[in-house]
């Protein structure tokens, strides 16, 4: 019988949770870099540069290939789970980032008796570039070499 308390020392679910960690941590100076604007809720937000679910992926493939080999069923089967979350990052969620842009705008533009139809604005950034997946795929990848190279598997 395991112990529930194994997560704790499980390096590979603590090296994707630290690429989570410093990708959603550089979303903040990225973020006031480009848009001139300190947000610290950035940290909190999806979408942006860099991609921390690329991060995340990208350093599970790494540490699975690591790990159990990079020619096993399970390196291949997380490394086709990592395309699919990069490309649906750049696909999907990035289109749906740019409908509610334009859905934003209507609303603000369109008033029923002198108020407008919603006060919440929908959500923009919940897709990535393909650049900010770029990121997100350097910050996992050297995320999970740190943990290569000082925590040995």
């Amino acid at each position: 019988m395991h112990s529930l308390m194994g997560i704790f020392s499980n390096r590979t679910l603590l090296c994707c949770l630290t690429a989570w960690f410093v990708a959603q941590a550089l979303k903040i100076p990225t973020y006031l870099w480009i848009e001139k604007k300190l947000d610290w809720m950035r940290f909190f937000g999806s979408g942006g540069m860099p991609s921390s679910h690329t991060a995340f992926v990208v350093s599970l493939t790494i540490m699975i290939g690591a790990q159990e080999g990079f020619d096993t069923a399970l390196f291949a089967a997380v490394a086709a789970f990592a395309t699919i979350v990069m490309y649906d990052a750049t696909g999907v969620r990035r289109e749906t980032g740019r409908q509610a842009e334009v859905l934003n705008e209507i609303l603000r533009s369109v008033f029923v008796d002198g108020k407008p139809i919603s006060d919440d604005d929908l959500k923009e950034l919940v897709g990535h570039t393909k650049v900010e997946v770029a990121g997100g795929f350097l910050v996992g990848l050297a995320v999970a070499c740190v943990y290569l190279f000082f925590f040995s598997l």
